[in-house]
């Protein structure tokens, strides 16, 4: 029937008692020695098994087309889709995703009111510079406004004074390169 093995008692060794072949019969003992051996050879033939399985795996990989750095990127795509599927993941991107837009609200916030008081700065610049005399009354900025007034006159001959700034520049330019330049090659061709 079922035999039971002795139990170690306080002090002695219990795996110089299980590793001891003095408890086995010599019969239980070659049974044992004959199951190693079959089991040995199992793993032997299962070794090949796969070592052709894996060369066999290989030929089909390579006869596709299929190369080391593609099943890299496959193992990198899945792996990653792996890791997008928890919720530990998905609770972190999200998490993200809200800070994110409260830092662009918190962005956008400082940027307008930077803007703003650029703007401020700036128009308020603009209408002290207008406003003073002491540059209007300057002997560049009279000198200059004499200068644009005798171009605009030579130039426009009649038009009304108020002119458009943009006009007068045009015209300006436009009144120099009459004066300095030579006139077109085609007029140049046509003189004897």
């Amino acid at each position: 029937m079922l035999k039971t093995e002795p139990v170690a008692e306080e002090g002695e060794d219990a795996a110089a008692m299980l590793s001891t072949p003095g408890n086995l019969s010599e019969e239980e003992q070659n049974e044992l020695r004959q199951e190693l051996a079959k089991v040995e050879e199992e793993i032997q033939t299962l070794s090949q098994v796969l070592a052709a399985k894996e060369k066999h795996l290989a030929e089909i990989k390579r006869k596709l087309g299929i190369n080391s750095l593609q099943e890299f990127k496959q193992n990198i795509a899945k792996g990653w889709q792996d890791v997008t599927a928890t919720s530990a993941y998905k609770k972190t991107s999200e998490t993200l995703s809200q800070a994110g837009q409260k830092a662009s609200a918190a962005f956008l916030s400082v940027g307008s009111v930077i803007t703003k008081k650029l703007e401020d700065v700036n128009i308020r610049s603009i209408q002290h510079s207008i406003s003073m005399p002491a540059m209007r009354n300057s002997t560049t900025f009279k000198s200059f406004e004499e200068k644009v007034e005798n171009l605009k006159s030579k130039v426009g001959g009649t038009k009304p004074t108020g002119g458009d700034f943009g006009e007068v520049l045009n015209s300006t330019a436009n009144a120099t390169c009459a004066t300095t330049l030579e006139p077109p090659p085609e007029q140049m061709e046509q003189s004897p």
